[in-house]
Parts: structure tokens; C-alpha cells; sequence
């Protein structure tokens, strides 16, 4: 598909049609073997075949999207593993592995998440900062011909505004995701209405949850309020039931099955853009393909 073409039909399924998502590459990451609190995005360049294998499984179970492993490649996420000077090269990396396995099968979403700092005026990291970052990651995404971008898993609008913003200067489409407790509210006291509000006037086209603190059927109830809100179209990325913390580690107990039956429901509310998050396997992923079917 040449490039203007793509661009044309990813805008037409975002606004009007349905895109399946691909699931968890953190969690299927780690679950493979990466060590504990070490940097994913290292393994762009330094092990590309496991980024290729997980991409290659969601793409295998039906997704018409895969995320870039780039979900903590901002520079002050990096800096945390003494990687800040690489984060250009990382973001590039994990575009070039999406876009080989993508072909012209899906679409290739350059994934941004949180920079993990409290910004003002909840902490001391300024926002000239914040936004100098998620436009260095945005743009080197950009460049490296991602798709669109999508922002996700945010808690703090502040935060989120900034990063859709930067993604928005780019030019390519966005798709912004906050992450939502079963009050309906973020951990930073976000509403709904808030974030459909204020992630639309900083340029995301699709707005809407994933991850947090919700099975899969209390996303839905998210997903109504964010119908209410807004008119534009909703994504929901629900992660696999809610995470328990056992002897062994963090799981996520939620059955395809459990998470293929709230893939209708998201649908009603105009979801166009459904997926996994945290601890959802390609096996999710061909569930919600499956009940989807002829939407």
C-alpha cells in the first residue's frame, strides 16, 4: 500500500471503521526471560528477534496494529537506565521491527507512554521538559514511519495533554488512552469528561482507556462514560481481569474468553480501535478477532 494510500484508509478505520489491536509486548516481554527493571527498549537493538516473535504472534491472532516497543523509550524514562542518549536510535529501532513484520498486513502505532516523573505542579519535573521529550520520541517515531501515534496508559492529564500535543506536531493521527480506576476516575482524579475534553483540543481523533485498575467488563462502564463525553471515536485496551500480585509475581487471570465477551460492548460505544493490554496474549488477541468477526 504506497504511503499516501495508507495514510488515508488508517485515517478512514480510526474515524469510521475497526482496527483490532495487538496485546501486551511489556508483560510478553518479560515473560520470556528479559530481566526484571531493565530497559525493553534495548532489546530493539540488542535481541530483535524476541520484539519480531511478539509482534509476529499478535499479528499471527488477528491484529491490524502493532504497537512499537517504545512504551518507556521517552528520554527521561531512559535516563533512568543510562540510555537518554539513545533514545532516538531505540524509537528508530523498534519502528523499522513493527513496520518489517506490519508489511502491508497492519498498521504500525508508535507507542508513548508516561515519562514516570510527577510534573508540576504535582512534582518538580517542569513541562517545558516533558514536552521537550515527547517530542523528540514522537518525531524520531514519525520519521521512522510509523502509522500514527498513541498515547497511552496516562494518568495525569497535565501529562497526557502534553504528550498528545508533541505526537499532534508531528502531523500524523493520534490516539490518546488514559488509565482508569473502577470509580471512573484516573489516579490523578481524571474524569471521563476531562480527558475526552481535553485530549480532543490537544489533537488526539480517537480518545478513550486502557490498562488500570478494570477487568475487561469494567472497562466497559469507561468506555459508556467516554461515549457520553465525546462523539469522537473511543479506543479500549482493556488488560487480561485485574492484576494480583502472587508468590510467583504479578498475573493477570482474565481468559480470552472473559475478555473476547466485553469486545462487543466497546464496539456499541464506538469503539474503533479494541486490543489488549498488561498480561493480554496473542490467544486474547484472536478471541476479540474472533467475536469481532463481520463488524
Amino acid at each position: 500500500m504506497a504511503g499516501e494510500d495508507r495514510k488515508t484508509e488508517v485515517l478512514r478505520r480510526l474515524q469510521q471503521g475497526l482496527l483490532i489491536g495487538d496485546g501486551a509486548m511489556g508483560t510478553t516481554l518479560s515473560a520470556s526471560g528479559h530481566e526484571f527493571g531493565g530497559a525493553l527498549e534495548l532489546l530493539n537493538v540488542e535481541q530483535p528477534d524476541r520484539v519480531r516473535a511478539v509482534h509476529r504472534g499478535f499479528l499471527e491472532a488477528g491484529a491490524q496494529v502493532l504497537q512499537t516497543n517504545t512504551f518507556q523509550g521517552s528520554r527521561p524514562v531512559l535516563d533512568n537506565h543510562g540510555l537518554g542518549d539513545r533514545t532516538v536510535e531505540l524509537n528508530t529501532a523498534a519502528a523499522a521491527l513493527a513496520r518489517e513484520l506490519a508489511g502491508d498486513r497492519a498498521f504500525v502505532a508508535g507507542d508513548i507512554g508516561p515519562t514516570g516523573k510527577l510534573l508540576e505542579p504535582y512534582g518538580d519535573f517542569e513541562q517545558a521538559a516533558a514536552r521537550a521529550a515527547f517530542e523528540e520520541q514522537a518525531r524520531a517515531l514519525a520519521e521512522a514511519g510509523v502509522d500514527f501515534l498513541i498515547v497511552e496508559t496516562m494518568s495525569a492529564i497535565e501529562e497526557a495533554v502534553l504528550a498528545v500535543a508533541a505526537a499532534a506536531a508531528t502531523g500524523l493521527p493520534v490516539v490518546a488512552s488514559m488509565a482508569f480506576l473502577p470509580v471512573g476516575r484516573t489516579d490523578f482524579g481524571v474524569s471521563t469528561q476531562q480527558a475526552a475534553d481535553q485530549l480532543a483540543e490537544a489533537g488526539a481523533i480517537v480518545v478513550g482507556a486502557n490498562c488500570g485498575v478494570l477487568a475487561s467488563a469494567e472497562m466497559v462502564e469507561i468506555i459508556r462514560l467516554f461515549r457520553e463525553a465525546t462523539s469522537l471515536p473511543l479506543i479500549a485496551q482493556p488488560n487480561a481481569g485485574r492484576p494480583q500480585r502472587t508468590d510467583s509475581g504479578v498475573i493477570f487471570p482474565e481468559t480470552p474468553e472473559a475478555m473476547a465477551e466485553a469486545a462487543p460492548r466497546f464496539r456499541e460505544y464506538g469503539a474503533t480501535l479494541i486490543g489488549g493490554c498488561c498480561g493480554s496474549t496473542p490467544d486474547h488477541i484472536r478471541a476479540i478477532a474472533a467475536r469481532l468477526e463481520g463488524e
